[in-house]
Formats: C-alpha cells, sequence, structure tokens
C-alpha cells in the first residue's frame, strides 16, 4: 500500500503543538508508515526543534506545495504560511496573530484535502479566544471542518485504546445540551457510531447509549428523556439492523466501566463531559512524585465529514509552551488513526 501523505496544522503558534511536531516527526519509523507535512510556519518549526532538543537528528524544509516535499526521515517538511511575525510571537498568550495563523492552517488543511493533495489531516490545538479574537467564531475545530466542508450532520468522536465514544452534543451549554436529546439527533450519532467502527475494521459493531439522567431517569421520576427520546431512537436503530446489545439505555455511571471492560465497540454520550471525563481520565496520567504528565493520550475524529480529520485531545499547553516538556503521545496516536482511516478509503 502507498503511504498516505498526512498533512499536520500546527495549531496555535503561542501553545505546544509545533514543539509536539516536532518530536512526533523527529521518529524515523513515522516515514515508513505515512507521509506527514506540516501546515505552519517554518521559523516556528525552526524554533521547536531546537526546543523538543532534536538539533542535529532533523531539519526544517520549508515548501509552497506538496508537491515539492521530500517525505524523508530527517526532514520534517513544512507547507509555510507565512503568518506569524516572530518579534510579536511570545509562548502562552492569547493574541488575534496566533488565533489568524491558526485558523488559516486548518483552513488549508482542508482546501488541500479536498483538492486530494493529501489524504487525511490531523491537527494540533487551537486556542477557540484567539481565533475568536481574530474574527472566526467558532467553538472549535469540528464546528470549522462542517461549515468548509459544508457538512450538516457530524459528531466527533474520542478514542483510546478499546474506548471510543462519541457525542449527541459538544460545545454548548450543559442547559442547551439536555434539549438537544431528540430521538432524531440520538439515532443519527447511533448511525454514525457504526459507521466508524465499521471504517475501523470492525465488522459487526456494538453501541452502548447512555442516558441523560441518574440511573436512567429510574422510569421518569428523574427525568423522561430516556422514555420520551433515546428509547425509540434505540428501537429504531436496532430496526435498522444496528445492534446494541441491552436494547435500551445504560446508566451513565457504569456504561464506560462496561466499555472498557468489552461489552461494547463505541459509547453514545449524551453530551460533551460525560464523554470527555472518562476518556482522559484513563489516556491522562500524571505523574504526582514528578509533576509532569506521564501521558496525555487519546485522539478526537471528526464523524460524518467527507475527509479525514483526526486531532490531539488536549488543548494548547500554554502552561508548558516553549519549555520543551510537552508529551507527544496524544499526537502520534492522532497521526496513527489517520494512517489506519487513510488505508481504509483507499
Amino acid at each position: 500500500m502507498k503511504r498516505p501523505i498526512i498533512g499536520i496544522t500546527m495549531g496555535d503558534p503561542a501553545g505546544n503543538g509545533s514543539e509536539l511536531t516536532a518530536k512526533a516527526l523527529s521518529n524515523t519509523n513515522l516515514y515508513q508508515t505515512c507521509r506527514p507535512v506540516v501546515i505552519g510556519d517554518a521559523a516556528c518549526m525552526e524554533d521547536a526543534v531546537r526546543i523538543a532538543g532534536k538539533q542535529g537528528q532533523v531539519s526544517i524544509h520549508a515548501i509552497q506545495n506538496i508537491q515539492e516535499a521530500a517525505f524523508t526521515a530527517g526532514t520534517i517538511d513544512v507547507y509555510h504560511m507565512g503568518l506569524v511575525d516572530k518579534a510579536k510571537h511570545k509562548f502562552g498568550q492569547v493574541s488575534e496573530m496566533c488565533g489568524e495563523a491558526a485558523f488559516q492552517y486548518v483552513k488549508k488543511v482542508i482546501e488541500l484535502a479536498q483538492a486530494g493533495k493529501i489524504d487525511a489531516t490531523v491537527t494540533n490545538a487551537l486556542n477557540k479566544e484567539a481565533i475568536n479574537l481574530a474574527g472566526h467564531h467558532y467553538s472549535g475545530h469540528t464546528e470549522i471542518y462542517a461549515k468548509y466542508t459544508n457538512t450538516d450532520k457530524y459528531t466527533m468522536m474520542l478514542a483510546h485504546e478499546n474506548l471510543r465514544v462519541v457525542h449527541v452534543s459538544t460545545h454548548v451549554s450543559l442547559r442547551e445540551a439536555c434539549d438537544r436529546v431528540k430521538k432524531d439527533r440520538v439515532l443519527e450519532v447511533i448511525r454514525i457510531a457504526d459507521r466508524a467502527c465499521r471504517d475501523l475494521g470492525i465488522t459487526a459493531p456494538k453501541i452502548g447509549v447512555a442516558g441523560l439522567n441518574p440511573h436512567c431517569g429510574e422510569n421518569g421520576l428523574f427525568g423522561t428523556e430516556e422514555i420520551a427520546e433515546i428509547q425509540p431512537a434505540i428501537e429504531a436503530a436496532m430496526a435498522e439492523g444496528i445492534c446494541i446489545p441491552e436494547q435500551k439505555p445504560t446508566p451513565p455511571d457504569s456504561i464506560f466501566s462496561k466499555a472498557i471492560g468489552g461489552w461494547y465497540d463505541i459509547v453514545v454520550a449524551m453530551y460533551h463531559d460525560q464523554g470527555h471525563i472518562p476518556l482522559k481520565v484513563k489516556g491522562f496520567v500524571y505523574n504526582q512524585n514528578l509533576r509532569k504528565w506521564d501521558a496525555v493520550a487519546g485522539v478526537n475524529i471528526t464523524l460524518g465529514i467527507p475527509i479525514i480529520r483526526v486531532s490531539v485531545d488536549h488543548g494548547t499547553g500554554f502552561d508548558l509552551a516553549g519549555k520543551g516538556e510537552s508529551n507527544e503521545l496524544s499526537l502520534v496516536n492522532a497521526i496513527d488513526y489517520a494512517i489506519r482511516l487513510a488505508a481504509k478509503k483507499t
């Protein structure tokens, strides 16, 4: 199989995305499975190589089109956008300049994927305050991808090892999230979850569907969403042949332990934190003695859009930016997922 071309955005230049990228792409084994290219600024990546302690191991190769890329271990190809004024650049600070740069990196990687120049996209973190400061009013990557791919029905999937989670809603208030638990949307996300598992090579996916309320509402005592919205969606999905082993919503306080234990291949969560918290508890490991993160693992995949998008499952790391202490594991995971998904599309 031909190695897929993976476009990787640098993320917010004030964050740790450039350092993570330098660390991930310094692994020569990566080039045996894919052809990575960074969408960002060459000068920032030069700094990142130094910050990551990779001088002498890798060099930066600035390009203006994908055809110029070397795709060779020891050389990091950077699709140079020239959007960062180094005299104004400061790590760890929200700025309009960095917000604009991060947004344009994302827009460009989408354009390259739509044009067939790259096979998959991987995104480092952007800062939502910064991109809004720059005049781009989006709540995150998922919404930007939906806009520029003209996609109406989409969701995000979080994944770490055997735990996969998709969401009925994401970047809205908790109050609004409850209002968004409707039969049609829940059914839509169940369908997307089933397709995502099949795209990953799971031939007969088992899907767990979380309830919204404590104890799934206790037959209406603590809320009626399970009865009025979630159960009808489950029944409609099963009528289409989708496998939901329990045939009903599962209490949110036990569904993720079951998923880790192999009961399901994927879980449909009703809102952002219901799905994010268990995955990050599993994937993020803080070393209390050394006072550093031993692991920051897991990925975020946008489902329902016509191109492949996988992201790190953490923020911009402003507190770590420029210090050389950031852990690249989530980015490595994201690139690996992008390679797997690209292989399924060929």
